[in-house]
Parts: C-alpha cells; structure tokens; sequence
C-alpha cells in the first residue's frame, strides 16, 4: 500500500496482524470480494433502469467487510449501516434473497416494508438496517449487554462510517459501553467522506479510533484495503471482548470508490486524480496480487471467478424478477400479535373492495 496524505484524510499502515488466514480462506474471501463487486456493478446499472429503486455500493470496501466478517463466530450479531453487502455474502446470506429485498417481492422477509437495500437476515444474524445515522450502535451494545447477562459467549459488532462518528448515538454508545465493558466491537469503516463532506471538515482528531480514548477503551488504525491486516485486528477485539476486557472501536481506513449512493453524484465534490489515487490500493486488485504472487490464482481461473459471479448475480436478479409481488393484503400482518376488532373490520372492508374490483390484489 502506498502512504502518504490525501486531500480527506492519512492512509497508515498499521501492525502485523496478530493471526491470519490459510490459503484456502483467502482465496474464498476473494470470492467473496469478487461477488460483492460484481453485485454493486449490476445494481447500479439496474437502479437507472428503473428495475430497483435504490441501491448503495461498497465498491473500494470489500476487504474491511469481508475480512471483519471471517472473524466473528456466526453466533455473533451484526448490526449494519446501509452498506454491507459484502458483510451478508461473507455471512451466507443468498443473493437470490438480496434481490429479493431490492425489488420488494413477494420473497422479501419484510414484506416490501423497508426501502431497498435495507435488509435484516436473523438466521445470520444479521439486523436490518435503519437509514438513520448511527442508531445501530446503541443497539448494539444493549444487545451485548443482554449476552453477557445471558451467558452468552458472543460479541456484537456494529458498522458504520466517518460520517457516524458526528452522531450522537456513536458518542452515547461509546459512554455506554466503555462503562459497562460491553462486549461490543465497533467498526468503523472510514471511507474518507461523510457523503459529500470530508472526513477533516468533521473533526479535529488525528484519527477516528483515538475517540475511544476518551470512553476508556482502545481504538485501533488498520489498513482496510488490506483484508488479513482487518482480519487480525477484529479477531483480536473479538478476543479481548470475550475475555472480559471491554470493547473496541477499530477504524478502516477505505475508500469508496463509487457514490454514497445511487441518489448521490460524487463528481460534484471530488476530483478523478483523488480516486485514481486510492485505486492504486482497489482491496479486490490487492489480494488478486497476493494470490497470484503465492501461485493460487492465474489470469484464466480470475477471469472464470468473474464470469461466474456475474452470472450467478444474473441468475438470482432473474429468479427474483419472476416471483410475484408481495399480496396487498399483507399489510395487514404483523401489526399486533392478535388483531384487534378495528384491525379486522378495516381488512373486511379491503377484502370487499378486492372483490368488488375496486382494489386489484
């Protein structure tokens, strides 16, 4: 990795990771990587087309999510932002049931309830996210305060960026758990902009992981491109975590290579030599280097992990496209555990307009 300052921020190289991954675990996180990219390049494409309305790409982010996730136990709970989609591939989350949520079938587990790209998964147990800034990072700690008095040998681990760390919840959440030692791992994925405004426009501090000074606890600088560097920062904090000795806020140092979103037009606040400059570190390019450097991988076997991530994403976004709607009728559902006689009354009178054609099902 290249050092040196960029106009929104340092890029350190941080300390040798305390464990690492095998072979055969880092190549399958580059599958990983490679799907999650190739996800964000079709869903973009499928946003200006109408197909989907709304979509948030992790492009430039790949290593910090994959690499975080290969760290926790899968009893552990993850608690998102919006932009973690490589966090859910790396969780066994299904593409088909991605699509599912983007388009707001008849598939989606919530029921077309929640705007796209805002989804929950709890067999792995994965939260859905809230659009509001930082809220998931409360929750996270209670949640592993609830653990602990349970007895449960689990961590909780909550993702958000730069922009976050202006929140009020990041601060109340960090109060929180640095009093309580709450078995939390807060993971800060610090993409250089808080939508359109920089990181040094937010904050006097050097880094972001030195606010969890002032809370009694440690932070930690790693290189988030750098997916064994992310992975052997986490699964330390998860360590300490476990044995009783408080939580850890970890900043990865990224970037995000496309928009904040797909109602956001970078190019309006940054320059393409700032992006060229951190693509110089693309996560995805960096461990291709490394597997290829070790004889894992050749140029032929990429470009076959290519074509089949791109046609596995084609394959899922067809079967989710063919499944049918999600039936109106459903929002009467999961109002209250046992409907009230209002609630009854008012799906009676819907059920006759149903039949009287008024309302087509």
């Amino acid at each position: 990795m290249n050092s040196g300052a960029s106009s929104t921020g340092t890029r350190s190289p941080p300390s040798a990771p305390a464990v690492s991954l095998t072979p055969a675990e880092l190549l399958e996180s580059y599958k990983t990587m490679v799907l999650s990219r190739a996800t964000d390049e079709r869903c973009l494409t499928l946003q200006r087309q109408g197909r989907i309305g709304f979509y948030v790409p992790a492009s430039g982010q790949e290593a910090a999510q994959v690499g975080c996730a290969r760290a926790l136990s899968g009893d552990d709970w993850i608690f998102p932002a919006y932009r973690e989609i490589g966090v859910a591939l790396a969780r066994g989350v299904s593409l088909e049931r991605l699509f599912d949520q983007f388009i707001g079938n008849s598939g989606d587990l919530s029921k077309g309830r929640q705007m796209p790209n805002h989804y929950g998964f709890r067999e792995q147990r994965f939260v859905t996210a809230s659009s509001p800034i930082g809220t998931q990072i409360t929750q996270a700690v209670g949640a592993a305060i609830a653990a602990r008095r349970k007895r449960d040998p689990i961590v909780t681990v909550t993702f958000f960026g730069d922009g976050a760390t202006s929140s009020n919840d990041f601060h109340a959440g960090l109060n929180f758990a640095g009093v309580y030692r709450a078995p939390t791992i807060f993971f800060c994925q610090n993409n250089q902009w808080a939508i359109s405004l920089p990181r040094e426009k937010q904050t006097r501090s050097a880094t972001l992981a030195e606010k969890a000074h002032a809370y009694g606890f440690d932070g930690v600088v790693v290189d988030g491109t750098d997916l064994e560097a992310v992975y052997g920062a986490v699964a330390t904090a998860r360590a300490r975590a476990l044995a009783g000795q408080g939580p850890t806020l970890i900043e990865a140092q990224v970037y995000r290579f496309g928009p904040h979103s797909t109602s956001d037009d970078p190019h309006r606040y940054r320059t393409d030599a700032e992006v060229a400059h951190w693509k110089e570190t693309d996560p995805v390019q960096r461990l291709k280097q490394r597997l290829s450097a070790a004889g894992q991988l050749d140029e032929p076997r990429d470009q076959m992990l290519w074509e089949a991530a791109r046609g596995e994403v084609s394959r899922a976004l067809e079967a989710a496209e063919r499944r049918p709607p999600v039936e109106p009728a459903s929002f009467f559902d999961d109002v209250f555990a046992r409907p009230t006689p209002r609630l009854e009354a008012e799906r009676a009178e819907f059920d006759a307009l149903v039949q009287q054609g008024v309302v087509k099902p």
